[in-house]
């Protein structure tokens, strides 16, 4: 079955053709759920909702790019106004100056596995965490970040370099706890 007829069986509502398109996609859509998530089951919850918006609107889709692609921003976009709508959200965090000043070297992220940063990043607060994802992963811009979730572009910028300070911060840390191990 071309990825058309999947599509068409879809908005006809064919549950077969519902299941297989969420088999095909879900696995990796989780991964960009828990990017946003801090929990496995608020990442559940956001590939469910997303889902159920995919198979609403997939009579939406026009095909101008990848059906992958355009789940994702789905998802993405899901999670987003899931932050949105927390009552207890809050974009920005008090860190001390100290930590957003830390010196590690870039090639210590680049060496590590990207499931060892991903559990990383979990780790940070939700705005850290959201605008690092949105940056660092999605490729948006700080203007683009700043429209989206309703932020100055300079205070992006300063939640992406804080997250970044703490990321280094865990990863320093790790190293330090496992070469006292050796």
């Amino acid at each position: 079955m071309t990825e058309q007829e999947l599509i068409s069986q879809c908005i006809e509502g064919n549950y077969r053709a519902q299941k297989k398109l969420y088999t095909k996609f879900s696995g990796k859509m989780m991964g960009v759920s828990m990017r946003y998530a801090s929990c496995v089951p608020e990442a559940e919850d956001i590939l469910q909702e997303s889902f159920i918006k995919v198979f609403n609107k997939i009579d939406t889709f026009k095909a101008t790019g990848p059906l992958g692609g355009w789940i994702r921003r789905i998802v993405v976009n899901t999670a987003l106004q899931r932050i949105r709508d927390n009552k207890n959200y809050r974009m920005h965090v008090e860190i001390d100056a100290s930590e957003s000043m830390l010196e590690v070297s870039d090639d210590v992220l680049a060496q590590m596995e990207a499931a060892e940063i991903m559990k990383k990043v979990q780790k940070l607060p939700t705005g850290f965490r959201t605008v690092f994802n949105l940056y660092a992963i999605e490729g948006y811009t700080h203007p683009e970040i700043s429209k989206e979730l309703g932020i100055s572009v300079g205070t992006s910028k300063s939640q992406y370099s804080r997250a970044r300070a703490i990321l280094r911060k865990l990863i320093e840390k790790e190293e330090n706890i496992s070469e006292k191990a050796v």
